[in-house]
């Protein structure tokens, strides 16, 4: 597996996602210190809108230009809107306006990056579920660094050299993604309004596909959506140590699902994600660190087996000529939801306690686990390797270097 491609692709990503791994706490720390929860909700709902709205157009072009080239175009849009929120913090307080401006571009760069994420995978590695449980690994292990680190640095060196490492972080994934060479796809002449129609044909055949989206819209807006800006409120000071716990649990989950390899996939990966309802309910009944440490080492596992096994099934069951634009329908139908969510944190405390929301949240993650497994095509999905890829129901375009 640890081909020059993959190794530069995976020093890419881990760069980057550490980056990543450090924004939450300290958007949630820095905006939240000035603007409070809503600040932070609607930052962060800016920014999901955004990716929303270009993620459908980012999955097509990825398909006609290349994964990899819209990859590195949205890591220098987003060095340049991270630094300009570091710069911007130079004077104190920055105007709202403009953190809402820079989340909304950075937003657009990440909504063209990420329809491209699970078709890079099988260009750089054969054996995509070892390539995608590896790199959750890697995910897991930022995680665990970066919260922890973010936290310390917000308080030792303020929100300026935080943004400004973010920043560094995407510049380094976008050289070592220069340095990639894969194949891609040669795309037929067509024009966006029917590359749009091909992955929406292809998306919609894919019942287990669809039907998980539909849950993830509700889970997005009632659980995963307001999760951030409540709970580092409720947390406080501590909730840099409860990501980090998380991060460990997506460790454990990572290396799990490098070994394991279940007959039913997104059966078993639903199973496993029952064990989320540990975070929110932990943080719901105000228990001590400790406890909220152990709530979230459960969650984080059971998010990263998920993650393993429903990005494999998306990889191995998706035509390679068209994987991008179904996943970029699959994206943003699965964070539309979260966008709301994240809009809504703010105002929902107006209304209802925030511990009293998230002890909601953990009860809908249990109606989560039981709508997919009550979906048939979840529960009957098998295994299929990257050799016996499902065709796509168009006739597959040649290739080129």
């Amino acid at each position: 597996m640890w081909t020059r491609n993959f190794s530069l692709y995976f020093v890419a990503r881990t760069v980057s996602l550490l980056g990543d791994a450090m924004m939450p706490v300290a958007s949630a720390l820095a905006i939240g210190k000035v603007y409070g929860i809503a600040g932070v909700g609607y930052t962060l709902a800016i920014w999901t809108t955004s990716a929303v709205l270009v993620m459908l157009f980012g999955g097509v072009f990825a398909d006609r230009i290349g994964a990899r080239r819209l990859m590195i175009a949205a890591d220098v849009l987003r060095v340049i809107t991270q630094g300009c929120v570091a710069i911007a913090f130079l004077n104190g307080a920055p105007p709202l306006g403009l953190l809402l401006a820079m989340a909304f571009l950075s937003g657009i760069g990440a909504g063209t990056f990420e329809p491209c994420v699970n078709g890079m995978v099988p260009l750089v590695a054969k054996d995509p579920q070892r390539a995608n449980a590896t790199l959750k690994v890697a995910e897991a292990i930022t995680q665990l660094a970066g919260p922890a680190l973010a936290g310390i640095l917000i308080v030792v060196t303020g929100p300026v050299f935080v943004y400004t490492l973010d920043a560094a972080t995407f510049l380094v994934s976008g050289v070592f993604l220069l340095l990639v060479r894969v194949t891609v796809p040669k795309p037929a002449p067509s024009n966006v309004l029917s590359d749009l129609r091909r992955g929406w044909d292809e998306f919609k055949a894919l019942n287990w596909m669809w039907s998980v989206i539909l849950v993830w819209v509700f889970w997005g807006v009632l659980v995963v959506g307001p999760y951030v800006p409540l709970s580092s409120q409720v947390i406080g000071a501590d909730y840099g140590w409860v990501m980090t716990a998380l991060g460990l649990g997506t460790v454990m989950g990572g290396l799990v699902a490098i070994r394991l390899r279940p007959a039913k996939p997104l059966a078993a990966g639903a199973m496993a994600l029952s064990g989320y309802v540990a975070a929110p309910l932990t943080v719901a009944l105000g228990l001590p660190l400790p406890m909220l440490m152990v709530g979230h080492l459960l969650g984080g596992y059971a998010l990263a087996f998920w993650s393993v096994m429903w990005s494999t099934s998306v990889q191995t069951q998706v035509a390679p000529d068209v994987v991008n634009r179904v996943n970029a329908y699959q994206v943003a139908g699965s964070v539309s939801g979260m966008a709301v969510g994240q809009a809504i944190a703010g105002p929902v405390t107006t209304l209802v306690e925030p511990r009293t929301f998230i002890l909601g949240s953990a009860l809908v993650t249990v109606g989560v686990v039981v709508a997919l497994l009550l979906i048939k095509p979840v529960r009957q999905l098998g295994r299929a390797s990257q050799e016996n890829v499902v065709p796509s129901i168009v006739t597959p375009a040649e290739t080129l270097t």
